[in-house]
């Protein structure tokens, strides 16, 4: 059996993950119109206040008088970062919290209006296999069940890009994997990118927790 060949125990151990995959599908095209609404801010305003010298009031009544809710996400991070003696870090935080609380961008949202959601577990298991397994065309489809996948990165990137589709073809986004050694363990973060709405990736982030848990009982048997 070589590294690339999908171990026939895993396999078994995932498929059941097709339904969950299937059902994520369903909801990616049901919720496809992308969203924007008012959200909570990333930081109280005790924290806000004592990193940037405002509270969350205020950064809005500060923000909307200067560059003003159409100069998009970039424009308002560079005039936070240079007008107000904010590092870098903190004026994104600014930025984000504040398309937010306007409604400009809700939790997961990126620029872009897409969505992106993680989910994350430490197992017991062998990092170069998974990575083998991953970049592997063969290995993939048993590795995803029920998705089309080509891969968009490099075989020894940190983090293995994927785009990934349904049967029917249809786009369900961009599936980064990184898997990083943490005390004798793996630690695996699936990264879902291009999402049409908040719906779809929380619809996403349950099918990615059943296959990371999937993946751990696989390796630990």
């Amino acid at each position: 059996m070589s590294s690339t060949t999908l171990p026939a125990t895993v396999a078994e151990r995932l498929a059941p993950t097709e339904e969950a995959f299937l059902a994520a599908a369903r909801a990616t095209a049901e919720f496809a119109t992308a969203e924007t609404g008012a959200g909570e801010p990333e930081f109280s305003d005790e924290v806000i206040r004592e990193n940037t010298g405002h509270d969350w009031a205020e950064w809005v009544e500060l923000i909307d008088a200067g560059p003003g809710r159409e100069a998009g996400h970039t424009a308002i991070a560079v005039w936070v970062h240079e007008n107000f003696d904010v590092n870098g870090w903190w004026a994104q935080g600014v930025t984000v919290s504040y398309e937010r609380l306007v409604g400009l961008r809700l939790p997961g949202q990126m620029a872009d209006g897409t969505f992106t959601v993680q989910k994350n577990k430490t197992v017991e298991g062998d990092r170069e296999a998974l990575r083998a397994w991953w970049v592997s065309d063969d290995a993939r489809a048993a590795l995803l069940p029920g998705l089309a996948s080509t891969l968009r990165s490099k075989p020894e990137a940190k983090q293995l890009k994927v785009a990934i589709s349904g049967t029917d073809g249809a786009a369900l986004g961009t599936v980064g994997l990184s898997v990083d050694e943490a005390k004798g363990k793996l630690k695996i973060n699936v990264s879902h990118e291009k999402l049409p709405s908040s719906a779809a990736g929380e619809a996403w982030r349950e099918a990615w927790g059943q296959w990371l848990d999937a993946l751990a009982e696989a390796f630990a048997a």
